[in-house]
């Protein structure tokens, strides 16, 4: 038996394999987490800020992976917007505030999390997702997501999108 203590920047010895990660629902009570989770990603710029108040009105659109210490791996929020007759579409869904934990990335956790989503976006009968990023987006190109025009996405969603932030919105027919 091995006394050892972990590498630095190595996973946590309680970290699942990609394929047994758990996505679970986001509760009221996981906004101080999320926020948390999401703060050094509005640090860098990659996420837009949201209140605290926002969280925790809005964590029940939020999938999430917990660490077995409870703290927060990853999430992802997930609204759904109704459809537009006017405008000839369907309910679509909207991706936002896509974030993982530096020490959880390159385990699987953003994937787990996407596909939990495309899950979630077909039991939903949606017909189709759409994202922003200030990135590359190579995640979601991977799982059938391709460049669009914002004008595509639901109304109120691209109206909210800063031109400031230089977002490439990514949509996928379902």
């Amino acid at each position: 038996m091995s006394t050892a203590a972990p590498r630095l920047g190595a996973p946590s010895p309680c970290a699942a394999p990609p394929a047994l990660l758990a996505v679970r629902s986001a509760r009221p009570g996981d906004a101080v987490a999320l926020e948390a989770l999401s703060r050094p990603f509005v640090r860098s710029g990659a996420l837009r800020r949201r209140p605290l108040s926002l969280y925790a009105s809005d964590a029940t659109d939020f999938l999430v992976v917990e660490a077995c210490d409870g703290t927060l791996d990853g999430c992802l929020g997930v609204s759904v917007h109704p459809a537009d007759p006017d405008e000839g579409r369907g309910p679509a869904g909207v991706l936002y505030n896509f974030c993982v934990a530096p020490r959880s990335q390159g385990r699987g956790v953003g994937v787990a999390l996407l596909r939990a989503a495309l899950t979630e976006a077909d039991a939903r009968s949606l017909c189709a997702l759409f994202t922003a990023t200030t990135g590359g987006g190579e995640l979601f190109l991977r799982h059938g997501f391709a460049p669009t025009a914002a004008e595509l996405a639901p109304r109120a969603w691209a109206d909210s999108l800063d031109p400031a932030r230089n977002s490439r919105v990514l949509a996928r027919t379902l």
